[in-house]
């Protein structure tokens, strides 16, 4: 080698420490109509270089306190309404189209369309918890999805397709953030669409999400890897839930 290099021996280079708090005050200015994260006087700028920032007070000040808590390092994976804040400027509003498009290409995928055959008491289970949705989804948004037991895959009726376009392009592009974020999450438009008008809360979507794995671990026992992702999830959930409940200005998540 001749260098005197040392390399690590799992191949892997480290990652690259966080960055140390630079900053002294965080604040929230008016620029222009959006409320942006200020530091030191100085706007926060998204990674396409956009001003960080937000026309709801209850949301720029949640992103302040985010950066605000940043001591003694800068961690971004601690700050996830920043993240979310950021792409929303950056990528759904240029890519809004391709955005929808790829959305509806799991409509035909959706989980809640998907029951068991077996053991009757997952069956009732999964009609109890998925079937309101499903409901509520054809009241509310006039897509009326079809489901069938087992896994051979079914193509929704495209009136229910079309509906379900409709409702997704009528929402702002913050909003379709967090539809995106959690269909992502749960493999579901139904339940993206309960969560984003507030049919259901955070906890109740993520209870949907892993209704299957819940019952098979009440049967043979936790896996603790599952549980691992499982909590996972319900975080990530209730992180998009508190962003929609700020971005209609309540301040309580």
């Amino acid at each position: 080698m001749g260098t005197g290099e040392v390399k690590p021996v799992s191949g892997r280079e480290a990652p690259p420490p966080k960055p140390r708090r630079f900053y002294k005050t965080v604040s929230v200015a008016d620029e222009g109509g959006t409320l942006c994260v200020m530091l030191d006087g100085k706007p926060v700028r998204t990674p396409l270089r956009n001003l960080l920032g937000t026309p709801k007070r209850a949301l720029a000040d949640a992103l302040a306190a985010e950066w605000d808590a940043q001591d003694p390092v800068i961690d971004r994976e601690a700050m996830p309404l920043t993240r979310m804040v950021a792409t929303a400027i950056d990528r759904i509003g240029p890519e809004r189209e391709a955005i929808i498009s790829s959305l509806m290409a799991y409509i035909d995928s959706d989980l809640l369309c998907y029951r068991a055959t077996y053991p009757t008491a997952l069956k009732v289970r999964q009609a109890e918890a998925w079937q309101p949705v499903l409901d509520w989804l054809h009241e509310n948004v006039g897509a009326r999805l079809t489901y069938v037991e087992g896994v051979m895959p079914i193509q929704q009726p495209k009136d229910a397709a079309s509906a379900m376009k409709q409702a997704i392009e009528s929402l702002s592009d913050e909003n379709l953030m967090a539809f995106q974020a959690c269909a992502a999450i749960t493999k579901s438009l139904a339940l993206s669409m309960a969560l984003v008008h507030r049919y259901l809360d955070a906890d109740e979507v993520a209870a949907c999400a892993h209704l299957d794995e819940t019952f098979q671990a009440e049967q043979w026992g936790e896996d603790r890897e599952a549980l691992m992702r499982q909590r996972i999830i319900e975080t990530e959930i209730r992180v998009i839930k508190k962003y929609i409940s700020l971005l209609e200005g309540d301040s309580q998540s």
